[in-house]
């Protein structure tokens, strides 16, 4: 399940998500929220996961589609956790999504606020 988090500063589009996503979060959620910030400039995305239990097929499409449908607005990505392989990943394969990534931990979140508006 994915929930747009709505007490972040204008320019931050941010979503808590927990449990099983599915393609339907993502298109019916995280899609025109994305397609609204890349229409009027840069996408500045904070993604809050407390838990994670996996994501279907669907879902994995639609998180590919949303990354590279406006690749050139992205400027930046936080996630906020503290599921530790979450962090490892973002460090290791954050080179491939477009705009900076970096990671922050729960406690962190308002760092990662900060840093996501930088």
């Amino acid at each position: 399940m994915i929930n747009r988090l709505g007490d972040l500063p204008a320019g931050v589009v941010g979503f808590e998500a927990s449990g099983r996503l599915s393609a339907e979060d993502y298109r019916d959620v995280v899609l025109p929220a994305v397609e609204s910030a890349a229409e009027v400039g840069e996408v500045r995305f904070l993604i809050v996961m407390r838990d994670f239990q996996g994501m279907s097929g669907g879902a994995l499409w639609q998180d590919l589609k949303i990354g590279f449908g406006h690749v050139r607005a992205w400027k930046r990505i936080a996630l906020v956790t503290d599921i530790d392989w979450m962090h490892h990943m973002t460090g290791l394969f954050g080179w491939m999504t477009p705009g900076e990534t970096k990671s922050f931990t729960l406690e962190d979140r308002d760092a990662a606020v900060e840093w996501v508006l930088g």
